[in-house]
This record gives structure tokens, sequence and C-alpha cells, in this order.
């Protein structure tokens, strides 16, 4: 059975443990093996960036043993996705391994910025500090819409439908 890595800003949720064991379930429902990252035993009586390291380190091990990832790109403190979880796409997409993504809304990068957050300059628009924003009809940014296989719009299961026919 194939490993999919579950990368993600649920692990801050307050029932992260819960959503990871749902997920986990889901995986198997469609006949994959799922790793998700609070499943690490990590010791969290030292100090805080040994902790840190641990957990990084740990992550890092589960990508490297999965043969897939699955991430949530919904925005995240922000209007960008989850910047742990891009380095995850990151370096899941750099190892050779496939990476999808999914997202709940439909609208482009740009779309999610508000009219009056917007300054147009030309064909050009910026936010309200001055820098550019992305127009390419994509739902992130470029680069990791074109590092990912696909970005599913619904959720994690859509995504495992998906992938299971492939």
């Amino acid at each position: 059975m194939k490993k999919i890595y579950i990368a993600g800003p649920d692990v801050f949720e307050m029932d992260s443990i819960e959503i990871g064991q749902r997920y986990v379930e889901l995986c198997k429902d469609y006949g994959f093996i799922g790793l998700y990252p609070l499943d690490n035993v990590i010791d969290f009586n030292q100090a805080k960036q040994k902790i840190a390291k641990d957990i990084f380190e740990a992550n890092k091990n589960l990508i490297d043993e999965c043969d897939l990832v699955v991430a949530n790109l919904n925005s995240f403190r922000g209007k960008e996705s989850d910047s742990g979880t891009i380095w995850e796409c990151g370096y899941a997409s750099a190892l050779g391994k496939k990476v999808y993504g999914y997202l709940f809304r439909e609208t482009t990068y740009l779309e999610q910025f508000h009219e009056d957050e917007i300054l147009a300059h030309g064909d050009t628009y910026c936010d309200l500090n001055g820098k550019m924003i992305e127009d390419f009809n994509h739902p992130v940014n470029l680069m990791i819409a074109c590092s990912v296989e696909d970005i599913v719009i619904g959720d994690f299961e859509k995504v495992l439908k998906k992938i299971s026919n492939i």
C-alpha cells in the first residue's frame, strides 16, 4: 500500500489528534497508509528549540518514507497557505514525490483580496503595502501551484477519491 504524508495546518486545531485519526482512517478506506505528523513521538521535556528540531526531523523522516503528499493548502493566518505545509510540499516535490493539494475555495489568489485591499497600477495589482499581487489565475502562489500534481477544490477525502483512481 502506498503511504500518504498528510500535510497541513490541521495540526494547530484544538482537535488535531481527532482530525489526524479521521484522515488516517480515510486513507485506510481508500487503500492507503496515512502518515500524520502528530503520530510522531516527541519528548516535550527538553528545551523548546530541541523540541522544534525533533518535530522537524520526525516530519521530514515521514516525508522521506511516504510515496505521496496530500496537503491542506487553505489560507492560514492570512491569505497564504501555512508556511510549514509549503515547505513540506516543496521538500516532497524535490524528492520526486507527487504532491496533491486541496482548497475549500474556488477563487484565484488575486480574488482573495477585497477591493479596498488592492491598489491598481495599470495592469499590475499591489496590496496596501505596495507589494505586487500575483495574477496568474492560480488559487495559490505560482511556485506551489506549478509544483503540485493537482489542487482539488474540496476536502481531504475528495483528494483521496481522485488519487485512488490513478
